[in-house]
């Protein structure tokens, strides 16, 4: 096959950077922090995934120290609220780069976790309520900073709507989470179209 390759510290050559969609797409954490001030913040990561079962560990990684990583790190927790098809549009809208209340520039609901002093999003289906672990700046492989932060949490306690558990299961496309697709503005929606069952080879 023909193949186009590039030195990412030399450019890429196309009209978007490529890797964002070639490791894609990518589960968005959607972070509730509240600052040491008692302000309120939620905010989409693109740069986020699942570490480890038990204890359970998310992490997500900020590109600049960004009010979410600082709160996280100044308070010790963050929560992770899944971002749905029906909740797009205030995904992307609590994205803005602004000094505001995203809660009540998307017109969403905060709701202060039981176990953790950060809101999380009362409208989302789920939500995870996390004790950061671990954080530190991200570098490359000369050792320099990147001028990212990732932040790890140990998920302390879980809300599910009930709606989405089936047999006692839960149903992962019932709640149509979006990913992150790369690109300038792709995303996908998860259903059961796409669905095919693989057991690990014992």
């Amino acid at each position: 096959m023909t193949t186009h390759f590039y030195e990412p510290s030399q450019g890429h050559g196309l009209k978007h950077d490529p890797m964002s969609a070639i490791v894609g797409p990518r589960v968005i954490g959607w972070i509730g922090t509240q600052s040491t001030d008692g302000v309120l913040n939620l905010a989409p990561y693109s740069f986020c995934t699942m570490f480890n079962y038990r204890p359970p560990i998310i992490g997500f990684s900020s590109v600049g120290y960004k009010d979410s990583a600082r709160n996280a790190i100044s308070t010790g927790v963050f929560t992770w609220n899944l971002a749905t098809r029906a909740l797009a549009e205030q995904v992307n809208l609590s994205s803005i780069e602004q000094p505001v209340d995203e809660f009540a520039f998307t017109g969403l609901t905060p709701c202060m976790g039981d176990k953790v002093t950060a809101p999380y999003v009362s409208e989302s289906p789920v939500s995870l309520e996390c004790r950061v672990s671990q954080h530190f700046e991200l570098t490359g492989s000369d050792g320099k900073g990147a001028g990212a932060w990732m932040v790890f949490g140990e998920v302390v306690g879980v809300h599910i709507a009930t709606e989405h558990i089936r047999d006692g299961v839960y149903h992962c496309a019932s709640a149509h989470p979006v990913l992150r697709g790369g690109g300038p503005k792709d995303y996908y929606e998860i259903t059961d179209d796409t669905l095919f069952g693989l057991y690990r080879p014992r």
